[in-house]
């Protein structure tokens, strides 16, 4: 899809479009950390690589995409792997409403979701937006309840125990439910540096707990989610991202399918040590040469031909259950794929009665060219389940 000349690039391989992350050891598990406890967490094993944003030092949160990671002893459920050490790597995420694209940018490249509410505020209009976006991306959540510490101690305990309810109320109608929730405070004191953070010990054990082996696959296309790109002087150009499917090695060349420029991979390095590969769910810095870092900040890297440019697309779409207005065909919807937001103009088509009883006979919802799809003026709800229909998009 494309808009203003600028076009958003679709993975042609099977699958390509979300792949998560989770890796032992040498290859890193990936987390998703909403606010300031990511912070508090990387404290206790590594500060590499967090939003440098001078807005965010300043103001002491977080405006854009940081990662880090710390390692732990392998958990029991996961001795089988072999491995001796468990890492984590840290997305952090901004909070704010204002900020949810690149929210969503984040939340496409994690295993786990961790949310941080601040138990002064309750649940707020960026945490349902989070718990939205962490049911399409996720199937495990850990729940952080920060700033216990300003909390009066006559009445911390009260007020924890309704805040609990309230939220286990909101999860019961979620793939969340039941999900653990730890009392936090990533920084007592406020600004006091001196001051530890408070229970985070209790946070990893609930993360340790909730790690699932994923499955990982090195055949296919390789595709790379670029979240950072920066010149190193007398070195190249450094793209920093997420491998979302294939491998990639030193010496392979690699495509920039919005430039329509092709580089040949110098060197890499996965949280700064070297290394000559990397495959599905590596965090990794690609070093190519030759390449002016201004003209990319985010997209997709490549194999050669692997990802195609478009201007219009078919796809399965469900009505968000918080959302209460109707989705009206010709309307216009803004499309995030990874990083990449633009606007479409987004037409609505629905299976006819017979084939929607075959797909829940068989249960398989999913597109084919084979069947009928009849036009709607609006997005209809399906006789089973949530609003659901076929889109077609063109980008404006």
């Amino acid at each position: 899809m494309s808009t203003r000349g600028k076009p958003v690039s679709v993975s042609a391989s099977e699958g390509a479009g979300i792949w998560l992350q989770k890796k032992l050891l040498e290859k890193s598990p990936v987390f998703s950390f909403f606010s300031c406890a990511a912070r508090a967490l990387s404290t206790v094993g590594s500060t590499a690589s967090f939003d440098k944003n001078p807005q965010s030092k300043e103001r002491g949160i977080t405006l854009d995409l940081g990662f880090s990671s710390f390692t732990v002893p392998i958990p029991a459920h996961l001795k089988s792997s072999g491995k001796d050490r468990l890492q984590f790597t840290l997305v952090d995420c901004p909070g704010h409403a204002s900020l949810i694209r690149t929210i969503i940018g984040g939340a496409q490249i994690i295993d786990l979701m961790m949310l941080v509410i601040d138990v002064t505020k309750g649940i707020q209009t960026q945490t349902a937006e989070c718990l939205v976006i962490g049911e399409i991306t996720c199937d495990t959540l850990v729940v952080a309840l920060n700033k216990v510490d300003l909390l009066p101690e006559a009445s911390r305990a009260d007020k924890l125990a309704k805040l609990r309810a309230r939220l286990q109320k909101t999860f019961e109608d979620t793939r969340f439910k039941g999900c653990p929730m730890i009392e936090v405070a990533a920084k007592p004191g406020g600004n006091d540096e001196q001051a530890a953070p408070l229970h985070m010990d209790s946070l990893i054990d609930a993360l340790t707990s909730a790690v699932k082996m994923p499955q990982r696959h090195v055949d296919g296309d390789f595709v790379f989610a670029v979240d950072h790109c920066f010149a190193i002087k007398g070195q190249g150009t450094v793209l920093t991202g997420t491998v979302l499917s294939g491998r990639v090695k030193v010496g392979d060349t690699v495509e920039i399918s919005t430039l329509q420029a092709q580089k040949k991979v110098k060197s890499m390095q996965m949280f700064r040590k070297p290394v000559q590969a990397a495959s599905q769910g590596d965090r990794v810095g690609i070093c190519v040469t030759q390449f002016d870092a201004a003209s990319m900040e985010r997209g997709l890297v490549s194999s050669p031909g692997a990802v195609l440019l478009m201007t219009a697309a078919i796809a399965r779409v469900q009505k968000i259950k918080y959302y209460k207005q109707e989705c009206k065909s010709k309307s216009k919807f803004h499309i995030s794929l990874g990083h990449e937001t633009v606007m479409a103009t987004v037409n609505f088509f629905g299976a006819d009665g017979e084939t929607l009883k075959q797909r829940e006979k068989l249960d398989n919802p999913g597109f084919h060219f084979d069947a009928v799809y009849a036009y709607q003026t609006h997005l209809l709800a399906q006789s089973k389940g949530p609003a659901a229909a076929t889109a077609a998009a063109t980008t404006a």
